[in-house]
């Protein structure tokens, strides 16, 4: 069991305006992303099936050689950021990750705009490419009601978010696979400590733990709940809030002794959207972080440069 509350979001899912569940489901969110800035997101309704074939597409994938895997490498995705990456190639926390992961985006033609682009699927997992592609549209509504809740705890119109900030939100999504760490190895970590730098994340997890989140109290286990999504606040919805939401540090140690797949969902503001705070927010982060002006795209390529610097070096982004 988890300290980190489930909140059903059906409600939010509803065309009703008028339904009185969704004022309940708000006031839950609000009081999760005041306390922790994580929760379980269930009732979300995106079909066990599809989850299903998307996780065995992505084992299939990683069992593959290396050599194989490396044909739809990052390197190859260009300005477009999307493929492949081995075990220590993300640099979350300043440090290499012990993961290896696919990265996509939304589908789009080829262009010159950094993180847009067609996405590198693997010719030996046709499935893979028909999964991901049907959980993006499935993982954006999901993500779009989670926000419409968020709104309403903050006093706002329920479409207030989807109407601005995310009416054609920027989606990112990363299959990660951790391979079996020492148990007994304080310095094995799959991630190091970070907070996430966008608007919400929404994380599907195999049934390996490996979550950690850092409260007032010390740090807690975020366990796969069957059924649910683990949602978490960003760095970019805690400025917005002047501080109020809080991002959380989290991070990931595979001690389960078996291999882990996880597969967070990244639903950001618009690329040419600028992110001013809202109307009410005052205060500051807790970390004292400088307020940040311009478009989030501006301010995402700042991030993601950090995570992949050679890459990016290489791509002159």
């Amino acid at each position: 069991m988890s300290e980190l509350p489930v909140i059903d979001i059906a409600p939010l899912l509803q065309a009703e305006a008028a339904d009185p569940g969704k004022r309940a489901v708000a006031d839950a969110i609000g009081a999760a992303c005041r306390e922790h800035g994580f929760f379980y997101v269930s009732g979300h309704g995106v079909p066990p099936a599809l989850i299903e074939r998307l996780d065995a597409a992505s084992r299939r994938f990683f069992a593959l050689p290396e050599p194989v895997k490396d044909e739809i490498s990052m390197a190859r995705g260009g300005r477009a950021w999307r493929g492949f990456f081995p075990v220590g190639g993300e640099l979350t926390s300043g440090r290499p990750d012990l993961k290896e992961g696919i990265y996509f985006g939304a589908e789009q033609p080829p262009g010159d705009l950094p993180l847009h682009g067609p996405n590198l699927f693997p010719a030996q997992v046709p499935e893979l490419r028909e999964a991901v592609l049907e959980y993006l549209p499935a993982m954006t509504r999901v993500g779009q009601a989670v926000m419409s809740g968020i709104a309403l705890s903050l006093g706002l119109a329920e479409d207030y978010f989807r109407t601005g900030y995310t009416a054609d939100p920027t989606i990112l999504f990363r299959i990660f696979h951790y391979p079996p760490g020492p148990a007994d190895d304080p310095d094995t970590w799959g991630v190091g400590e970070h907070t996430d730098y966008g608007l919400l994340t929404l994380l599907l997890q195999d049934g390996n733990g490996g979550l950690q989140v850092r409260t007032a109290t010390g740090w807690i286990e975020a366990p796969p709940v069957p059924g649910t999504f683990v949602c978490n606040i960003g760095d970019m919805l805690d400025k917005l809030t002047g501080g109020r939401y809080r991002s959380t540090p989290h991070r990931v140690r595979n001690r389960s002794g078996n291999e882990r797949l996880s597969f967070p969902f990244f639903f950001d503001p618009g690329w040419d959207s600028e992110v001013p705070p809202l109307p009410y927010a005052g205060g500051q982060r807790w970390d004292g972080q400088v307020d940040f002006t311009g478009t989030y795209g501006e301010y995402l390529l700042s991030k993601v440069s950090k995570v992949f610097p050679h890459l990016f070096e290489q791509q002159q982004l």
